[in-house]
């Protein structure tokens, strides 16, 4: 007989028994490392930057504060010390005031000698760029055919002349029988109508001599000007037509000489009012880089329009050119000389400029640095004409304006240093008429 075992309440059934599974200990901060595994934490992230920015802007704050520091130190160290510089006295003088433009040389008469009759070339009688005058053989055309032709036109007068003088003795006959009442009146008008044709023959025949003379003469080429030779374009034995395009050689005038150049149309009225009365404004020639004159000459044209493409006017000049420093086809700079006017003048490096305008560094008796407004009215050749802001006498600063400031005092150089000359410390600049002239 079997038994039966029945469960007790503190025994549960085997069906409802849970197979124990591994125990899992809560550990601290295991939680966190199982999310960190997954990711960054973003809150943490955040504050890690706000942290690092916080200790880099206080770093600059630090370093900013420090340099302020050493600048206000080193500033006052150097307000303590004046700062050497080189002066100037501003000077009262005349300054010729220009209009610059750029033109070109031409030359004063250009002439193409072209043959006037058919024929062989039998001498060239220049070299090329020889020096001719009015009237200098350059050519010489084969002179027989129009020696020949003259010479047929002068037997053909001579025989005209001859039956001229037959009908003029028949009609003096005629006109005695006919006092006479022998002739009839009939034949001596005829005879009397001969020798008006004989008479218009002779005419005829004198002016085909001229006319063979003019073509024999212009056998003979010569220059129709004073000018000089260039490249010769027929050679000696060519045959050489009047209707020929290119000429034998061309011929300059170089003495006087003409340079055509432009001015902006603004400057047109200006120029206008300084025109002198009778006369003619000075002009100057001057190289590429505007420093040597070349030549000097005066205005001799204004053009009676302006340009409206390039919105200039075009003005002529007229050199002597003795010396034959301006050549056709030479680009030259123009300067146009409108009036000379008095005024204050320093050396260009004294101006000085700066967001409310030009300025320059006056050194008052107390060798302080006072800021001074100036108003220029032209910086020509390291010369600056002053309209407003400086008076003659005062003394400016020429070198050394890059560590001043209003109010800071200056050291002059010594009066006569040892082994210098007096004024040989200072910058000398190229005056108007090329010279240098020093400040002091």
């Amino acid at each position: 007989m079997t038994q039966t075992t029945m469960p007790t309440q503190h025994e549960p059934e085997e069906r409802d028994r849970v197979e124990p599974g591994p125990v899992q200990h809560s550990v601290p901060g295991l939680q966190e490392m199982a999310h960190s595994r997954r990711g960054p934490n973003p809150v943490l992230l955040i504050v890690a930057i706000l942290i690092l920015g916080g200790l880099v802007w206080f770093a600059a704050k630090r370093q900013t504060a420090a340099k302020a520091r050493t600048g206000q130190g080193a500033g006052r160290a150097m307000g303590n010390f004046p700062v050497p510089v080189v002066p100037g006295v501003v000077e009262q003088k005349d300054v010729p005031i220009f209009l610059d433009g750029l033109g070109t040389v031409q030359a004063f008469n250009t002439v193409t000698v072209h043959s006037r009759v058919d024929g062989q070339v039998v001498k060239i009688a220049f070299v090329e760029g020889q020096e001719v005058h009015a009237g200098d053989v350059l050519a010489q055309i084969d002179p027989a055919p129009f020696q020949a032709q003259l010479d047929q036109n002068v037997a053909k007068k001579a025989q005209d002349e001859a039956q001229l003088a037959i009908a003029r003795l028949t009609l003096e006959r005629d006109k005695e029988l006919l006092t006479g009442k022998i002739l009839a009146q009939q034949d001596y008008d005829t005879q009397k109508a001969t020798v008006d044709q004989l008479e218009a023959t002779v005419r005829g025949d004198q002016a085909m001599i001229d006319n063979a003379k003019i073509q024999l003469g212009y056998t003979t080429i010569t220059s129709p000007l004073d000018g000089r030779t260039g490249i010769r374009m027929i050679d000696q034995g060519n045959i050489v037509h009047a209707t020929d395009s290119n000429g034998l050689v061309i011929i300059t005038q170089l003495r006087p000489i003409s340079v055509s150049f432009t001015l902006p149309e603004q400057n047109l009225q200006q120029i206008q009012q300084h025109l002198p009365t009778g006369g003619a404004r000075t002009a100057l020639a001057m190289d590429r880089d505007n420093k040597a004159i070349l030549s000097q000459g005066k205005l001799a044209v204004i053009d009676n329009q302006i340009d409206t493409t390039t919105g200039t006017i075009r003005l002529k000049a007229t050199f002597a050119n003795d010396d034959l420093k301006l050549w056709p086809g030479q680009f030259v700079n123009v300067r146009l000389l409108l009036e000379t006017r008095q005024g204050p003048v320093v050396p260009a490096s004294v101006v000085q400029h700066g967001p409310d305008g030009d300025f320059a560094f006056v050194i008052t008796p107390d060798l302080t640095a006072q800021v001074r407004k100036i108003k220029v009215a032209q910086v020509d050749r390291g010369q600056a004409l002053i309209e407003e802001g400086l008076t003659a006498g005062e003394k400016v600063v020429v070198d050394g304006q890059y560590k001043l400031q209003a109010g800071s005092k200056v050291k002059l150089p010594e009066d006569n240093p040892k082994g210098r000359q007096d004024g040989e410390h200072l910058p000398k600049s190229p005056s108007p008429t090329g010279k240098s002239i020093g400040t002091s």
